[in-house]
């Protein structure tokens, strides 16, 4: 008789986490105070989600992990269930979840609409390309999870490290205009635009997006190239990101002509980072703004 009550209210539990992530899309799946603490078997969808569950020493409880998912490197050993926005429903539940930790912006829809309805629990985690957006995420993720002391000792402990590497870049970027591009694919630069984890990293570093005039990515003309006027060109490294994007190819940015008419192109002032960290937005940024920061003011000068 108890093992039946188990097993109606494990289904009940279930029913009742996939009618809520459907009734409050794009918001936390548990309630304050509620979740799943006892849960193991936790696959991780986006990469700064993954190095939160290692950063609050939570990361026996994961059995797979996205491909964006490329730090700590322990990660790597885990089983990968594709890229975050290119994922299927076969091959996340393929390794028997009991929790899917998923990061805001994965998909894509039609995936993440079956997955809501399989009956594993769900957790949205949100993105936001700023130092409050970590924390917010620390918090989400150790609520889930259930371990909520030990989220407020991280969310403490990298609210100061933010705020200290906000304060040094400050002082070292002030004045910098920087291009983001993405991709040179074709001859042509993809580069970032506000609402971007670009446009967030640049803010956080004290640098100036020299092309922040439109939302998201956007392939440039030859006339706002030159009138962006950047000092440094940005990009990620090519290899090794997880980032799942056509990156830029190396000093070949400098050989298109718009470009080459900037300062950054004059000088072929360039810097290269890893995308995962520059780009994150986890518990590793405040180590990307000093990095950036350091790497702008030393190019531009």
């Amino acid at each position: 008789m108890i093992g039946s009550l188990s097993r109606f209210s494990g289904v009940s539990a279930a029913v009742a986490l996939t009618v809520a992530a459907l009734v409050l899309p794009g918001k936390p799946l548990f309630a304050e105070g509620t979740g799943s603490p006892d849960s193991s078997n936790v696959v991780a969808i986006g990469g700064s989600v993954t190095e939160i569950v290692y950063a609050l020493g939570e990361d026996k409880r994961l059995i797979a992990r996205d491909s964006t998912s490329i730090f700590p490197a322990e990660a790597a050993s885990l089983p990968d269930v594709g890229y975050m926005r290119a994922l299927s429903p076969e091959g996340v539940l393929s390794v028997n979840p009991e929790l899917i930790l998923m990061l805001e912006g994965s998909g894509p829809q039609e995936t993440v609409d079956v997955l809501r309805k399989s009956g594993v629990a769900m957790a949205d985690v949100p993105e936001a390309y700023t130092a409050e957006g970590i924390i917010k995420k620390v918090r989400v993720v150790g609520d889930v999870l259930g371990v909520e002391a030990k989220a407020d000792a991280l969310a403490g402990k990298l609210e100061q490290d933010l705020a200290e590497a906000q304060r040094a870049a400050e002082s070292r970027t002030s004045g910098v205009r920087v291009l983001f591009v993405l991709s040179t694919k074709g001859g042509r630069i993809l580069a970032a635009g506000s609402d971007t984890a670009a446009n967030g990293i640049l803010a956080l570093a004290g640098a100036e997006n020299a092309t922040s005039g439109f939302s998201g990515y956007k392939i440039l003309s030859d006339e706002a190239i030159v009138s962006a006027a950047p000092d440094v060109v940005l990009m990620m490294d090519r290899h090794g990101d997880g980032d799942g994007e056509d990156a830029a190819s190396g000093d070949a940015v400098f050989d298109h002509p718009a470009v080459a008419q900037t300062p950054a192109g004059k000088d072929r002032r360039l810097v290269r980072m890893n995308g995962q960290l520059l780009l994150g937005f986890g518990p590793r940024t405040a180590e990307a703004v000093r990095e950036l920061s350091t790497r702008l003011a030393d190019t531009a000068s």
